[in-house]
This record gives C-alpha cells, sequence and structure tokens, in this order.
C-alpha cells in the first residue's frame, strides 16, 4: 500500500541516519558521558522552541498526564546512549553497533505480552536472521582482546535500555504527536545526562574543534533525523518492526566506517551484513502485525 510504502521509507531514512552515530562518536574525542549529554542538549535546544510555539498545548498535557513515562523513557534513553559511547571506547564499530541493535527477540517477547501483538511467522524468521547475522558481524570484533568483553557488557546493557525506551515509546506514540514526545523525552535525557557529566566531574571543553563538529551532527543527523524517524514509526508499526528495520544500522555504520576509520570488515562481518538485510527484506515482506479486525488510527505524519 502507498500509506505502508511512505512508513517504511522515513523509516529507512531514519536507520540510514543513525547509522552514522557510532562512526562520529569515535571521530568525537571527548569522554563518553560529554559526548551523549552535549547529543542531547544540542537536539533538546532546537526542539524545545518549535514545541513551545507549535505544540505548547499537547506538550503541556502529555507532560502531565504521562510524566512517570516520559520520565522513564528519557531515563533509559539517558542509560542506552551513556552506555553505548561508552562502549565504543573499547570494542569495533560493527561489534558495538550490533550487540546495541540485536534486541528485537526482547521486543517481540514484551510487546506480546504487553501489548498482545501476533506476529506473522515470517517475521520471526526475519528476526532470526537478523540475529544470526548480528552474531557474525560480532564475531571479528569480540577477538580484538581482553577490553572487548567490557565493551560487549556495555553494549547489551545499552541494548536492554533502548529495549525499554522503544516499548514506552509505542505505548505513548499511540496518542502523543511526535513532536511534543520527542521534545519532553530528549529533554528528560538530556537533563539526566547533564547531571550526570558534572556530579562525575566530566569535562566538558578543550576539546578539537572536530569534536565540537561532531557531537553537532550527533544531535542533527543521528538524533533529529534517525530517531525522529523511529518515534514517528512508532506510532504506525508495532515496536518489534522497528528494531527489526535498526538491526540494519550495524551494515550501515560498518560501510561508514571503511573510509572515515579505516576498519574493514572481515568476510565474516560481511556475510552478517548478508544475513541482516535478508532478514529485514523478510520481516517486511511477508512479516509484522497480524491484523484483529481493527483499524490503526490513521493520523498525519510529524503530527
Amino acid at each position: 500500500m502507498p500509506g505502508d510504502s511512505r512508513r517504511y521509507a522515513l523509516l529507512g531514512l531514519g536507520v540510514a541516519a543513525i547509522s552514522c552515530a557510532a562512526v562520529l562518536i569515535r571521530v568525537a574525542d571527548a569522554p563518553p558521558l560529554a559526548v551523549a549529554s552535549g547529543r542531547l542538549a544540542i537536539a533538546s535546544a532546537i526542539l524545545l522552541p518549535l514545541a513551545l510555539v507549535r505544540h505548547r498545548v499537547e506538550l503541556r498535557s502529555l507532560v502531565v498526564k504521562h510524566f512517570r513515562l516520559i520520565g522513564l523513557a528519557g531515563f533509559f534513553l539517558a542509560v542506552h546512549f551513556a552506555l553505548w559511547v561508552a562502549s565504543l571506547s573499547y570494542t569495533s564499530v560493527a561489534s558495538s553497533v550490533v550487540l546495541v541493535t540485536a534486541n528485537p527477540l526482547l521486543v517481540a517477547l514484551a510487546s506480546y505480552v504487553i501489548f498482545g501483538e501476533r506476529l506473522h511467522a515470517e517475521t520471526f524468521i526475519g528476526i532470526a536472521s537478523c540475529v544470526v547475522g548480528a552474531a557474525l558481524i560480532g564475531y571479528g570484533g569480540w577477538m580484538m582482546g581482553p577490553d572487548v568483553l567490557k565493551g560487549d557488557i556495555l553494549a547489551v546493557a545499552a541494548a536492554l535500555a533502548m529495549a525499554a525506551y522503544l516499548l514506552i515509546g509505542r505505548r505513548l506514540r499511540r496518542t502523543a504527536g511526535l513532536v511534543p514526545y520527542a521534545t519532553a523525552v530528549f529533554s528528560v535525557a538530556a537533563l539526566v545526562l547533564v547531571v550526570a557529566t558534572v556530579a562525575s566531574g566530566t569535562p566538558v571543553s578543550g576539546f578539537e574543534t572536530t569534536t565540537y563538529v561532531a557531537i553537532l551532527l550527533l544531535a542533527l543527523v543521528p538524533q533529529l533525523v534517525g530517531h525522529m524517524s523511529l518515534n514517528w514509526a512508532l506510532r504506525f508499526l508495532p515496536a518489534t518492526m522497528v528494531t527489526i528495520a535498526v538491526l540494519g544500522e550495524p551494515v550501515g555504520a560498518t560501510l561508514i566506517a571503511i573510509p572515515v576509520l579505516s576498519e574493514t570488515p572481515t568476510s565474516t562481518e560481511l556475510a552478517g551484513g548478508v544475513l541482516i538485510l535478508s532478514g529485514i527484506a523478510i520481516a517486511f515482506g511477508r512479516g509484522g502485525l497480524k491484523r484483529t479486525g481493527t483499524s490503526e488510527r490513521s493520523v498525519e505524519p510529524f503530527g
């Protein structure tokens, strides 16, 4: 359907945007908390005036009615970024990105229990293909040395935080507009990260110009374009389908890392990329949410 094609195209744009994140984080030569807090603070500062001018009533209503869920979503998003940025200090781009995005099974189980979402069998075949591909991509990174285990653990913890964030987003985005929701959640996450940065005594100045440019680009591309697209998709698609699409990020991140960081993927990582893309094609081509006789509410994009 034309509507579905547009939704998937916007979701694809979001995945392409977030694929730049890992490389930009590597370019940003700053402590993980400084990078994460800078990314969210800039994104929030851009969104907040727009939300206050055009969505003031809805933003206030959303925060008042769902302040606990907004707080939890922002907290989990902050934890996700803090842990993931830290993981990239210990492991490869391919390994970290694979681990942090390989959470569709967890989200699928939680969506089944919490939301009662029924998925086609083909969707789980796609998930299995993606997971196997993710394992193959991460295999080479796990051979890097003793510090890799620490990076892997941080990335897995970041993946769990992302799963919680997406599930809460699926709940709230059924009724909340994109800009008010993203503004509220990004602002909470920024506040959490800024407090953690100050409390830990993490330096936020004295870096090279390339670091500041990288943090700015993190806010503009992966955060505003990438995460806004993912949050938009959560209103129309099951959280499981969004996480399956996000599994395309390791492929994009690995390809970008070749010219920028000179991290050439191995044949195993390339094979994993093929499996991930195949899994996404299976899940979106024949899988997805089973219809239960009730139609999803149609709304204008970026409402």
